[in-house]
C-alpha cells in the first residue's frame, strides 16, 4: 500500500527544489563569465575600466533602459494574461522574473511555459501557456519586421560575401517545410499537451484583438528601448557609428542571433559571435563588440534573474481552484 509523503516532507522538497533552481541560475551566470573563451573576464573589467564605461551617469542611464526594457514586457504579459485571468502589474513581475530565473539554462527558455503556468491553478494553465506562446511570437514577429528590414538595407550597404545559391536552397528548403508541416496540422488531430490544433486556433480567433495590438505595440517600445540601448554602448566605447546606420547592423544581428537554436545560458556567444562578424564589416573592433554584448546580457538577463531568485524562493503554489 502506498502512503503519500508527511507535509514537512513535502515542503522540505519544495524548498530544495527552489534552492536548486536558484543555484543552477547562478552557477550558470558564474561559469558564463568566467569560462567565456571568447571573452576573458579579467580583459573584460580592464577594458571597461579603461573606457569608464563604469562611470555613475552611464551606469544609472543603462540600468533605466533595462528596467525599461523590462517594465514594457511585464506590462505586455499583464496586458495578454488578462483575457484568462486578470492580474495585478505585481503579480505580472513576479511570474515575468521568476520565470525568467527557472527558465535561464533552459533551451530557448522553454521552461518559461511551466514555470508562469505554475502560477496559476491546473484549470488556466494549458490556455496561460498558449498566452505566453502568443507573446513570445508577437516579439519574435517584431525581431523578423525589423531584422529582415536591417539585414535587407546591411546586404546593399556593405555587400558581404554571401553564397545566394546555398541561401535560396536553404530558404526554400525551409518554405517546403512549412508548408508541409500547414498542411498536415490541418489534416490531422495532432494534439499538444492536451489541446488539438482546432482549440488553439479557436482560441487564438477568440482573443481580443485589441488585447494583441497592444501587446505587439510593446513588443516595438521594448525592441526599441534595448536596440537603443546598445546603440548607446557604442557610442560610450566611442564607436564613430550614426544611429541609422548602427541599427542597421543591430536589427540584422538580433533576426539571425534569434533564429539560431541555442540554450539561453549561451545566448550571449551566439549574439556575440554573430555580431562581431557583422560589426567587423564596419571596421569595429572585436573586443569592443564582445563587451557590449556581455553588458547587455549582464543588464536584461543576468540582472533581472537576480531579482527574479527572490520571487522563486518565495513561491507557493496557488491553493484554491480559481473559477473559470
Amino acid at each position: 500500500m502506498m502512503h503519500s509523503l508527511p507535509y514537512k516532507t513535502k515542503q522540505f522538497f519544495f524548498v530544495l527544489i527552489k534552492l536548486s533552481i536558484v543555484v543552477g541560475a547562478f552557477y550558470f551566470i558564474y561559469q558564463k563569465l568566467v569560462n567565456n573563451d571568447a571573452l576573458n573576464f579579467s580583459d573584460f573589467t580592464s577594458f571597461l575600466l579603461k573606457k569608464n564605461v563604469f562611470s555613475l551617469k552611464n551606469i544609472i542611464f543603462l540600468m533605466i533602459l533595462s528596467v525599461l526594457n523590462w517594465f514594457f514586457e511585464i506590462l505586455k504579459w499583464q496586458v495578454l494574461v488578462h483575457f484568462i485571468k486578470k492580474i495585478s502589474f505585481k503579480n505580472a513581475t513576479e511570474q515575468s522574473l521568476g520565470a525568467l530565473t527557472a527558465s535561464l539554462f533552459t533551451p530557448n527558455r522553454i521552461g518559461e511555459y511551466g514555470a508562469k503556468a505554475i502560477y496559476y491553478t491546473s484549470n488556466f494553465r494549458k490556455r496561460i501557456m498558449l498566452v505566453n506562446l502568443m507573446s513570445n511570437l508577437l516579439q519574435m514577429t517584431v525581431t523578423i519586421i525589423l531584422g529582415v528590414t536591417g539585414l535587407s538595407f546591411y546586404i546593399l550597404k556593405y555587400d558581404p560575401e554571401i553564397n545566394y545559391y546555398k541561401l535560396a536552397r536553404f530558404l526554400v528548403f525551409v518554405l517546403i517545410a512549412i508548408l508541409l508541416l500547414s498542411f498536415g496540422l490541418t489534416k490531422s488531430r495532432l494534439t499538444i499537451k492536451g489541446f488539438s490544433i482546432e482549440k488553439i486556433k479557436g482560441f487564438v480567433v477568440e482573443y481580443p484583438k485589441n488585447k494583441l495590438v497592444l501587446g505587439f505595440l510593446f513588443s516595438i517600445i521594448r525592441y526599441l528601448v534595448f536596440s537603443f540601448q546598445f546603440f548607446m554602448l557604442l557610442q560610450i566605447f566611442q564607436v564613430n557609428l550614426s544611429y541609422l546606420n548602427a541599427m542597421i547592423i543591430i536589427t540584422a544581428m538580433y533576426l539571425l542571433a534569434s533564429i539560431i537554436p541555442t540554450i539561453f545560458i549561451f545566448d550571449v556567444i551566439i549574439k556575440g559571435s554573430v555580431a562581431v562578424y557583422l560589426f567587423s564589416v564596419a571596421d569595429i573592433n572585436e573586443l569592443i563588440v564582445l563587451s557590449i554584448i556581455t553588458i547587455m546580457w549582464l543588464l536584461n538577463f543576468v540582472m533581472p534573474s537576480l531579482f527574479g531568485s527572490y520571487y522563486v524562493l518565495r513561491f507557493n503554489f496557488p491553493k484554491s481552484q480559481d473559477k473559470i
